[in-house]
């Protein structure tokens, strides 16, 4: 299994916008070889003393965090279906009117070494 994780945050007022682009993103990623997506808001986030996920994305006040992560069979299906979502005119299309910024997302990939 290969995991591609995010983190970002959205304005507050803008959490239904978020969840329509990201079901229509979760289509498209699932199309392209994805075997599971999902979308979580935050509830129970601390502030921490040295660091925290507010200060990893620079939310502000009126923001909430957002973590996310899209399972992938191996690095190299998520290889392909990245390429084949940067050429897709469908994904361009959600990327238009992002409901966040996402100067400030963190994301990354990941090999999985314990599944449980």
């Amino acid at each position: 299994m290969y995991v591609e994780g995010f983190v970002v945050a959205v304005p507050k007022d803008n959490r239904q916008a978020y969840l329509e682009m990201a079901k229509k993103g979760a289509e498209l990623f699932k199309k392209f070889g994805a075997t599971r997506v999902v979308e979580c808001w935050q509830s129970d986030v601390p502030h921490g003393k040295n660091t925290d996920f507010y200060g990893a994305v620079k939310a502000k006040e009126n923001e909430d965090v957002l973590f996310s992560w899209i399972e992938y069979p191996s690095k190299e299906k998520r290889d392909e279906a990245e390429k084949k979502m940067r050429e897709d005119p469908a994904m361009k299309d959600i990327g238009k009117d992002m409901p966040f910024d996402g100067s400030r997302m963190i994301f990354g990939g990941f090999e999985s070494i314990l599944d449980q």
